[in-house]
């Protein structure tokens, strides 16, 4: 098994990409600590890990909280004894994100709050456990916007994640002696929650299918199935990249009719 003996923490674990990475990287032996904000999703992930079986502990944590943060590393230590795998998934795409003269001050400090500092208090208090081990990954959720513009503009998620990109070129460069690795994943758009809930028209979903070459929204699962790859010994020569799986679109100037 490709993650055999590692324990796999993951933020934002109660759906979406969160959700299918925990059951990927358990599939191939890993532990799971699958933490989410709400209790209730947390648990509806490691009952699924579970009865697939293997090995996971629900964590219910706010990522943009110091404490809670701290704690969720404590529960993830004291469940299995050490942290070989960090997975920053957790984010938020709010509804009225828009251009930098529309959006609402509040929106764009919420969504850092997030997408920005969580990452930030997730590496600050995961790291030191990942140094214990000897080790590990550190796979950080940007997105292919963090290396595109549009004019479908969602300002403060961009922003965020242009953020969480330049965060994983610094932390892998600190760090990579240390054999810490810190890659952020870049997906393009994917048929999850997150996503429809924005694109809640068949206008606004072609406006985007229509520059992805493959001509299709991407799946949670394939995303996952990257996680697991950066996750293993596999990638061990892997750090400080903006891994890209788009189905083309950061690759495209005119897409096939």
């Amino acid at each position: 098994m490709r993650l055999e003996n590692k324990v796999v923490l993951i933020t934002g674990a109660g759906s979406g990409i969160g959700y299918h990475s925990a059951l990927r990287c358990a599939a191939e032996g890993a532990s799971i600590v699958a933490v989410d904000q709400r209790e209730e999703t947390a648990e509806k992930t490691a009952q699924a890990v579970t009865s697939a079986g293997g090995a996971c502990i629900p964590v219910r944590a706010d990522i943009s909280n110091d404490a809670d943060c701290c704690t969720m590393i404590e529960r993830a230590e004291y469940a299995y004894g050490r942290l070989d795998v960090l997975f920053n998934n957790a984010g938020i795409s709010h509804i009225d994100d828009g251009d930098a003269v529309d959006t609402d001050e509040d929106v764009w400090d919420l969504t850092m709050q997030v997408n920005l500092k969580g990452v930030f208090l997730c590496c600050k208090h995961g790291i030191p456990a990942l140094r214990k081990a000897g080790g590990g990954s550190v796979i950080n959720t940007a997105s292919f916007v963090a290396l595109l513009g549009a004019a479908t503009p969602q300002i403060a998620y961009t922003a965020s994640k242009g953020g969480v990109l330049a965060l994983s070129r610094e932390l892998a460069a600190v760090h990579a002696r240390e054999n810490i690795r810190v890659n952020a994943l870049c997906p393009g758009p994917l048929h999850t929650e997150l996503l429809m809930k924005y694109l809640d028209t068949e206008e606004k979903r072609q406006r985007r299918l229509v520059h992805i070459p493959m001509g299709r929204f991407g799946k949670a699962d394939e995303i996952a199935q990257t996680v697991v790859f950066l996750a293993s010994d596999e990638s061990s020569y892997v750090t400080g990249t903006s891994f890209t799986v788009d189905g083309g679109i950061t690759a495209a100037y005119v897409t096939p009719e």
